[in-house]
C-alpha cells in the first residue's frame, strides 16, 4: 500500500476518532446547560446538582474504564468505541424521558458507562497510528474534541433548551452518536499494535496475559507517572468546575438568560480552546525535539498562565471593558478566551507524555488510569464541591458566592504546576530506562530509548 494511500487512512481514522470524541464531549457537557430548569423542575439543591453532573457520572466512568481498557488492550478496539459510542448516544436519549431527579441520575450513569469506553482505547490507537514525535500533535487534534463539543453542546444545546425544552436538546443532541458509531464500525478497521521507534521495546508477548492488577502494580511503581496523574487530575478538578458552572455562574452573577450565557461561553470558551489543543501540541512536540521534558514543561507554563484569567473571570464586573483600538470587548469574555486557550496546554502533551512510558500492550490501560484520575478527582469532585462551597457561602456573599467558589477551585492550577515541576528530570529518566517503574528507583539506566532524542 503506498504512503499516500496509508497517509489518507490514517487521517480518515482521526477524523472518525474526533467525531466520537466530539459527541462524547457534547453528551458530557449538557448537564452543565440545563442545571437551571432541571434545578427547577425536580425541585433539588446546588449540591445535589452537583452530585448529578460530578459524582454520580464520575463514580461510574471511573468503575467501568479500567475493566474496559483491559479489555481493549486484548481485543478489537475499534469494536470497543463502537459499542461504547452507541450505549451513551443511547442513554442519552433516555435523559429527556426521565420524570424524575434519581431516573436522570441513572440515566447518566448509563451515559458514563458507555463513554468509559472511548477514550483510552482512541488514545491507544493513535499511539498505534502515529510515531512519538509526531504525536502530541495527532493527540491535539483528538483534544479538539473538548471545545469543539464545547461549543456544540453549550450553544446548540442552549438554544434548543432555550426554544424547545431540554428534553428535546438531549433527543437531538444524542443521536447524532448512532450514526458515527455505526460509520465507524463499517469502514475502518483495528491497526496493528505497533512499538514504534522511540518507544519503550518490549515483547508484546512478555505482557499480554498480564492481569489488571499486575499492570497497576507496575503503573503505581512510577513516581513520574503517579505525579502525571496527580497533577492532571488537579488540572481537571479546576477545569470540570468552571465547565458546569460557568453557564451559572454568568445568570446569576451578571444576570444573563441562559441563551446569551451559552452564547457567550461557546463562541468564547470553544475557539479559545481550538487555539489551545491546537498550540500545545504542535509547541510540545518542537520543543521536545530539543529536550523531551517540554513535554510537561508545556502543561506547566498552560496551568500557571490559566489561573489569573481565571480569577479575571469570577471577580471582573459585567460592565467592564478592554479598549483594543476602537473596539470595545467584554473584559470578561477576554478572559474566558484566555483562560480556555492556556486550559487545554496540559492535555495533549500529557497524554503524549503517558504513552512513552509504557509498551503498547498496555496504553490503553494505562490512559484508563490516567483518565480515572481525571474523571474521579476532576468530575466526581469539581463540580460537587464547587456547589456545596456555594451553599454555604451563599449565607455570608449572597449572589457572589459563587464566583468565590469557582476562584477557589482555580488555585488547582497552581497545585499542579507545581506536581509536574517536581518530575521534570524523573520523565527524563523514565523515558530513557527500559523499565517504566524504574524511576521509583532514581535510577538513571543504561539503555536510552531513540524517545529521549526525538
Amino acid at each position: 500500500m503506498s504512503q499516500e494511500i496509508v497517509g489518507v487512512r490514517r487521517l480518515y481514522i482521526l477524523f472518525l476518532l474526533f467525531a466520537v470524541a466530539v459527541i462524547n464531549m457534547i453528551d458530557r457537557q449538557l448537564m452543565g446547560v440545563v442545571i437551571e430548569p432541571i434545578k427547577r423542575e425536580f425541585h433539588v439543591s446546588d449540591a445535589a446538582m452537583g452530585l448529578l453532573t460530578g459524582l454520580a457520572f464520575a463514580s461510574v466512568y471511573c468503575c467501568c474504564a479500567i475493566p474496559i481498557a483491559r479489555y481493549a488492550d486484548r481485543a478489537n478496539r475499534r469494536n470497543v468505541i463502537v459499542a461504547a459510542c452507541a450505549v451513551w448516544s443511547l442513554m442519552t436519549v433516555v435523559c429527556g424521558t426521565v420524570t424524575g431527579y434519581w431516573q436522570l441520575a441513572f440515566a447518566r450513569m448509563g451515559v458514563a458507562i458507555g463513554e468509559s469506553g472511548s477514550n483510552a482505547p482512541s488514545m491507544s490507537m493513535l499511539a498505534d497510528l502515529y510515531p512519538p514525535k509526531r504525536r502530541a500533535k495527532a493527540i491535539g487534534v483528538l483534544m479538539l474534541a473538548a471545545p469543539v463539543g464545547t461549543l456544540i453542546g453549550m450553544t446548540v444545546g442552549a438554544y434548543l433548551t432555550y426554544y424547545h425544552g431540554w428534553r428535546t436538546m438531549f433527543f437531538w443532541l444524542g443521536m447524532p452518536g448512532l450514526v458515527v458509531s455505526l460509520l465507524l464500525w463499517s469502514t475502518t478497521g483495528e491497526p496493528h499494535r505497533i512499538h514504534h521507534a522511540g518507544d519503550i521495546r518490549r515483547h508484546q508477548a512478555e505482557h499480554a496475559n498480564q492481569s489488571t492488577r499486575e499492570v497497576l502494580r507496575d503503573a503505581f511503581r512510577s513516581r513520574t507517572f503517579v505525579t502525571i496523574v496527580a497533577a492532571g487530575s488537579l488540572l481537571a478538578f479546576s477545569g470540570y468546575a468552571f465547565g458546569t458552572w460557568s453557564t451559572a455562574f454568568l445568570v446569576r452573577a451578571h444576570g444573563m438568560t441562559l441563551r446569551d450565557a451559552g452564547v457567550l461561553m461557546g463562541l468564547s470558551a470553544g475557539p479559545g480552546a481550538v487555539i489551545g489543543s491546537l498550540s500545545s501540541g504542535w509547541l510540545a512536540d518542537r520543543l521536545s525535539n530539543r529536550d523531551v521534558r517540554w513535554q510537561l514543561g508545556v502543561p506547566i507554563i498552560g496551568a500557571l498562565l490559566t489561573f489569573p484569567f481565571a480569577i479575571g473571570f469570577t471577580m471582573l464586573p459585567a460592565d467592564q471593558v478592554v479598549h483594543l483600538g476602537a473596539v470595545r470587548i467584554s473584559a470578561i469574555a477576554l478572559c474566558i478566551l484566555a483562560m480556555s486557550v492556556f486550559a487545554m496546554w496540559w492535555m495533549a502533551p500529557s497524554y503524549a507524555a503517558i504513552t512513552q512510558l509504557f509498551p503498547s500492550d498496555r496504553r490503553a490501560t494505562i490512559v484508563s488510569i490516567y483518565n480515572f484520575g481525571i474523571l474521579a478527582v476532576g468530575a466526581g469532585l469539581g463540580p460537587i464541591v464547587v456547589g456545596a462551597l456555594n451553599d454555604v457561602l451563599t449565607k455570608h456573599l449572597g449572589t457572589d458566592s459563587l464566583g468565590a467558589a469557582l476562584a477557589l477551585a482555580s488555585s488547582a492550577n497552581v497545585a499542579a504546576a507545581v506536581l509536574l515541576a517536581t518530575s521534570l528530570n524523573g520523565f527524563l529518566r523514565a523515558i530513557r530506562t527500559p523499565d517504566p517503574s524504574a524511576d521509583s528507583a532514581n535510577s538513571t539506566g543504561a539503555n536510552r530509548a531513540a524517545t529521549s532524542r526525538a
